[in-house]
């Protein structure tokens, strides 16, 4: 029964994904429609989803989720995407509140996107910020929810971001910035981290160690509204000092 519930649904997004491609893939020449390559590749990834996804990640560097501290999940979820483990791919709530400011200027200049959305924007997609882009993101971020977990999206995810500093993924960034594992973070050092990936450029503590430093204490805020610490922990947080692997 739940195989039969799955096929639906991914028969349900490939319904949607033709009809939401077909004026950008599809155009009229002469009376004759041609078919473009790069509508292969996205009908390609829905259908073989998980194939894509392991010829994605980079095994070589893979972090499990049971070798990261539950404080640097906890952080990520509280700061990036705080309805994580309710919503089914998407936060209609985020996305409603982003067509507004977009109808607005007319263009797309806000986005709404959780984690499930930045993974496969990560994995497969451009940083073109245009509608078709943004409903092939939605479509791909519902079959990912369809085939994984939420503990196996957040650990692709992690190891997949970029940190900035020329370091991709969550054991480059632990050695590079801390010269640490994953599993020996701190409560500090994985706040810092977990605010890294919305600004990369910016929070990178080598780039700007201020900015990197008030950006960890909007991260162990975020903790503490999302209930996953007490305001005593995340305030001790906050002053313990951070060794960077190069002062």
């Amino acid at each position: 029964m739940i195989f039969l519930i799955r096929l639906l649904k991914r028969l349900i997004i490939l319904a949607i994904l033709f009809a939401v491609m077909f004026c950008g893939a599809y155009y009229f020449s002469g009376g004759t429609i041609f078919f473009e390559p790069a509508t292969a590749l996205r009908i390609n990834r829905i259908i073989f989803l998980e194939r894509e996804v392991n010829n994605s990640l980079d095994r070589d560097n893979y972090v499990s989720i049971d070798e990261m501290p539950e404080s640097l999940t906890q952080a990520v979820v509280a700061v990036e995407d705080n309805r994580f483990y309710t919503h089914h791919g998407f936060d209609p709530e985020g996305i409603g509140r982003a067509a507004l400011v977009n109808l607005q200027y007319g263009e797309v200049k806000e986005g709404a996107s959780t984690i499930t959305q930045q993974l496969v924007k990560n994995m497969f997609l451009s940083q073109d910020q245009t509608y078709g882009r943004k409903a092939e993101e939605l479509l791909l971020a519902l079959d990912m929810e369809l085939h994984y977990s939420k503990e196996q999206i957040l650990e692709m995810y992690l190891n997949t971001i970029y940190f900035g500093s020329g370091f991709y993924g969550l054991k480059d960034a632990c050695k590079g910035y801390f010269d640490k594992t994953p599993d020996q973070l701190a409560l500090p050092e994985a706040a810092m981290l977990a605010g890294i990936p919305n600004a990369p450029s910016v929070y990178s503590p080598y780039e700007n160690f201020k900015l990197a430093k008030q950006r960890q204490f909007i991260v162990l805020d975020a903790m503490v509204r999302a209930g996953y610490l007490r305001e005593n922990i995340a305030e001790d947080a906050k002053i313990k000092p951070l060794y960077l692997a190069h002062q």
